[in-house]
């Protein structure tokens, strides 16, 4: 067993990125003491529902706290950030970023070093296909759970992040430069099962919902099923 390198948080969303950054962090030796999400008041998220990420963090047997954003937000962070510090004892904050959005500054890490807070990114820079391929050897069940249009079609949420899948989203992104991972917003994910999920999320009831360019899974009942 690795070194325990520090006592961390993950921000959360559910998808294939902050699952793939959890499963990194915890291979490496960070102790993982929670989930963290940040949200606005009674968060509409179309991509990645609250109450879909609960399940997760049952499935986890690890804590999930959402923290309620408000103006102003870098006050916000940095006070959120600080009270993991000095109450939970987190020193590290786990982030599943790849890259930079539109060149925009990463907030978190910014506010985090202000408090003294390491942030750590196991993805950041990686080839996209080696991490696509990465989830899809080692057994993380993801569906895409928000497209938008033109550049995927509305076949595409509920669909298996498989092979198949990753070489059609090979082929759009030679033809339109669509980033591979959805970094831009193409698309977005929910992980079902991964490896470190002790049950497994199953979709008990849902609907395909549209709102402007995206359309997306509405969630309306899941469970947890044993492996």
């Amino acid at each position: 067993m690795n070194q325990l390198l520090g006592s961390a948080v993950v921000l959360w969303t559910g998808g294939k990125d902050s699952c793939l950054a959890l499963y990194e962090a915890q291979s490496l030796g960070y102790e993982i003491k929670g989930l963290i999400t940040f949200a606005p008041s009674n968060p509409r998220f179309l991509a990645h529902p609250v109450h879909v990420m609960k399940y997760q963090a049952e499935a986890l047997q690890i804590l999930h706290r959402t923290i309620e954003i408000t103006q102003p937000f870098n006050e916000v962070y940095k006070s959120a950030l600080r009270s993991l510090k000095e109450q939970r004892g987190v020193s590290v904050v786990i982030t599943g970023d790849i890259d930079e959005i539109r060149a925009h500054p990463n907030w978190v890490k910014e506010c985090a070093a202000f408090v003294g807070i390491e942030v750590v990114t196991p993805l950041w820079k990686r080839n996209r296909k080696e991490l696509l391929e990465k989830l899809i050897t080692n057994n993380f069940k993801v569906i895409f759970s928000c497209v938008k249009r033109p550049l995927l079609t509305d076949s595409w949420p509920g669909c298996d992040l498989d092979t198949k899948a990753a070489e059609r989203l090979y082929e759009i992104s030679e033809e339109t430069g669509m980033d591979l991972c959805g970094e831009n917003g193409e698309y977005h994910t929910t992980v079902l099962d991964f490896p470190l999920f002790r049950r497994t999320i199953v979709l008990n009831d849902f609907s395909k919902e549209t709102k402007d360019s995206m359309m997306y899974l509405k969630v309306k009942k899941l469970s947890l099923v044993n492996k």
